[in-house]
């Protein structure tokens, strides 16, 4: 592993923020905050409940892990750019759910016996309706298809590029239908990105621009 990490001292990124900031600021949200805002909107009473999403739903984290590895493997660039949207998203979700506590009234009392459903039981046992706008799961599928999307390496593989924007509306659909989210977190989550996607490019030339001062 120390081999590894200083072949690519890069990923220190992530695992630094994962261990040190995100998984202990979001377990301890969960444990000490109680929400004050309930989260709901029309549109979730018309979308009905269905127990298949969690497999969408659940490929959220092996792409979030293997994006990372990905772009940390091939591109240093793409890895930063995915670093900054996906992380300042993270904190900045974090932040909003401390400042104004919210949560959802929205999980169905599950009536169908399958092994999704069972599985759905478990998931709503395990993950509180607290903490939920905006929604990480949502703003970190749309930065990972951004830098997809945009990175050089992949210009020329539309089967990916596609495949990942198919997969990031899958996930983004997936929230809702099972009942994990309300249609106003998608929307935020989506909205956070979109506003971090030109601080990133910002920063970006300003450094550009900054490096060749010094050259």
């Amino acid at each position: 592993m120390r081999n590894w990490l200083k072949r690519y001292p890069l990923a220190k990124i992530p695992l630094c923020y994962f261990t040190l900031f995100y998984l202990p600021g979001f377990f301890l949200l969960e444990r000490l905050v109680v929400p004050k805002y309930t989260i709901h909107c029309f549109l979730d009473d018309w979308i009905p409940f269905c127990e298949y999403f969690l497999i969408p739903y659940a490929l959220w984290f092996p792409l979030l892990a293997g994006s990372l590895l990905y772009f940390l493997l091939k591109s240093d660039q793409d890895f930063l750019r995915l670093c900054f949207l996906m992380f300042v998203g993270m904190a900045i979700c974090l932040l909003i759910y401390w400042i104004l506590p919210n949560g959802l009234d929205l999980r169905p009392e599950i009536q169908r016996d399958n092994l999704f459903c069972r599985l759905m039981q478990f998931t709503y046992t395990v993950d509180t309706p607290t903490n939920v706008c905006p929604s990480i799961h949502v703003s970190s599928t749309t930065a990972i298809h951004w830098v997809v999307w945009h990175s050089p390496l992949l210009k020329n593989r539309r089967w990916i590029r596609w495949g990942s924007g198919v997969l990031t509306v899958l996930i983004c659909l997936s929230t809702v239908f099972l009942k994990q989210h309300s249609v106003v977190d998608v929307a935020c989550g989506i909205l956070l990105t979109a506003v971090l996607i030109p601080v990133e490019s910002l920063l970006r030339r300003r450094l550009a621009r900054k490096q060749l001062v010094v050259e």
